[in-house]
């Protein structure tokens, strides 16, 4: 076996079910411990240590699994692509609408959007990759700390905004972000004592990537794409305002325009910006986790020579062909959700806004009720999307088996105690808020002409925030893709970890031993 440095794990026995080590030590990169001899794609002779292609795992039936979504997805974007060109077109051919960066903004149209908004989400764009890739370093490099920081400062974050908006009189979101502020103080002395585990399975995240550094290129393309997808985005929405809106230049005198066009065109373009975005980050997470992540847990590092050539890009050739449709399907089912929520967030602005408490008030409690189901099911789908990167499943036989996992060996419990995806949620959340504050500031400042009694301040700052938030989950699934692989693979086969990261099976199995039992096999 290839030399260890110093900050490795060090076990180089077996391994003991009791008290694992602090997590406060860095012990990067579980080694193997007593390593497996060479094997073929075949059962191993003896004990419970089991071939790595049981199953079919890694290596998939060649056929493409939900086809219809596949179909539907490829439709959508051709027609946002459609929508695009012609409203841009129609935009360019009338010069844009003027305005700028800063000034006075007084110049352009005072019936839409102008240059003003473009510079503005664009800014925003750059200031969400530029939060987000800050973030990834700051994880990378204070591994140990980054829970109880992230948490803070998410905290300190909530409360600040929340005085914020109270001093400026935006009282909606005001209320909104003081109940959002009180429950993360409560969550965070609920969290503190769940920290030690999921500190110590952060590090082993991080350290396997840093042996992997496809994993960063994975993370890094996906952000890019979310970037350019985002730009493009900003583009069209400006530009249906300036092709459909009545009054404007770029409409004339033809009938065709109408404000209930506009609602619907941008609605679609929203629809269609959130499920290529999730389906962006879903197709990362399966490579992360068919690649670097789930090959490492079921062959072992790859100083062991077990490991096959190029496991990131044989993942990501299935997450983007056969696989494809799959993730759609679980994409398609949080996006309606986030549509949902969205609806009832604009529900509750516009009652606000008429003086109609109860209204908001109502508007309000279904938005955090849709918000909670949209959590719990895009949590839940992070480790179907495993499933199917794994063994090429379809998407609902994936769900099923997952919820199965969950059920049978009470895994549910393990994965609820950990707490890297909420820090990288919360950090997600950080950026987001940061993104919709930048705007919010840009507009109070610049007074553009289009939003001289406020009312497009709602909808530019939802959408600086959507683009921040989906920009630093897009880079976040790095990390998150390797938690999750671990907890699927935990479930099915225990003792590999066992092998793999001793310590840290040590720490399940004195917490959780009916966890690491694993799942019979039928």
């Amino acid at each position: 076996m290839a030399k260890w440095s110093d900050d490795q794990w060090g076990a180089q026995g077996g391994y003991q079910t009791v008290a694992g080590p602090s997590p406060g030590y860095s012990q990067p990169y579980a080694q193997t411990v007593n390593p497996p001899t060479p094997y073929p794609d075949q059962a191993y002779d003896g004990g419970d240590t089991k071939s790595p292609y049981e199953g079919g795992r890694f290596q998939p039936k060649k056929r493409v699994n939900d086809p219809i979504f596949l179909i539907l997805f490829i439709l959508q974007l051709l027609g946002f692509a459609a929508l695009s060109g012609v409203a841009i077109n129609g935009w360019i051919k009338v010069g844009g609408l003027g305005g700028g960066i800063g000034g006075d903004g007084e110049t352009g149209s005072s019936v839409t959007l102008n240059w003003h908004t473009v510079y503005l989400l664009l800014l925003v764009t750059a200031a969400g990759l530029l939060l987000s890739t800050a973030y990834l370093m700051l994880v990378r490099a204070f591994t140990r700390v980054i829970m109880h920081i992230t948490l803070v400062l998410a905290i300190v974050a909530n409360i600040a905004i929340c005085a914020y908006y109270w001093i400026t009189g935006y009282y909606s979101a005001a209320i909104i972000f003081t109940i959002v502020a009180v429950f993360s103080v409560l969550a965070y002395f609920g969290f503190r004592s769940r920290i030690p585990l999921a500190s110590l399975l952060l590090q082993v995240v991080m350290d396997i990537s840093k042996h992997h550094l496809s994993t960063y290129f994975v993370a890094f393309s996906a952000l890019f794409l979310q970037a350019a997808l985002s730009v493009w985005f900003v583009f069209t929405s400006i530009a249906i305002y300036a092709r459909w809106t009545p009054g404007n230049p770029g409409c004339g005198t033809t009938s065709s325009c109408s404000s209930g066009k506009v609602a619907g065109l941008l609605f679609y373009s929203v629809f269609s910006y959130l499920w290529t975005s999730q389906v962006i980050g879903n197709v990362a997470l399966a490579t992360l986790a068919g690649g670097p992540y789930g090959c490492w847990y079921y062959f072992g590092p790859r100083d062991l020579g077990q490991m096959p050539k190029h496991p990131t890009l044989s993942a990501f050739a299935r997450a983007s062909t056969l696989s494809l449709g799959s993730i759609a399907f679980g994409s398609l089912i949080v996006t309606i959700l986030e549509l949902i929520r969205m609806i009832l967030n604009a529900a509750r602005n516009n009652a606000s806004q008429q003086g109609s408490p109860i209204e908001a008030c109502l508007a309000c409690c279904a938005e955090l009720f849709v918000s909670c189901i949209e959590s719990l099911v895009r949590y839940f789908n992070r480790y179907a999307y495993i499933e199917i990167a794994l063994y090429g499943k379809p998407y609902l036989q994936a769900a099923k088996d997952t919820f199965n996992l969950f059920r049978d060996r009470g895994i549910d419990a393990l994965v609820n105690d950990s707490l890297v995806g909420t820090t990288l949620t919360f950090g997600a959340y950080m950026v987001g808020l940061l993104c919709s504050l930048f705007a919010y500031l840009y507009l109070r400042f610049t007074h553009p002409s289009y939003n001289a009694e406020g009312q497009y301040t709602a909808p530019v700052v939802l959408f600086a925030f959507l683009i921040g938030l989906q920009c630093s989950l897009t880079l976040s699934s790095t990390i998150e893709a390797g938690v999750s692989t671990i907890f699927v693979g935990l479930g099915q086969d225990p003792q590999v970890l066992a092998m793999r990261a001793p310590p840290l099976f040590a720490m399940i199995a004195e917490r959780y031993p009916h966890v690491v039992q694993g799942v019979p096999r039928v």
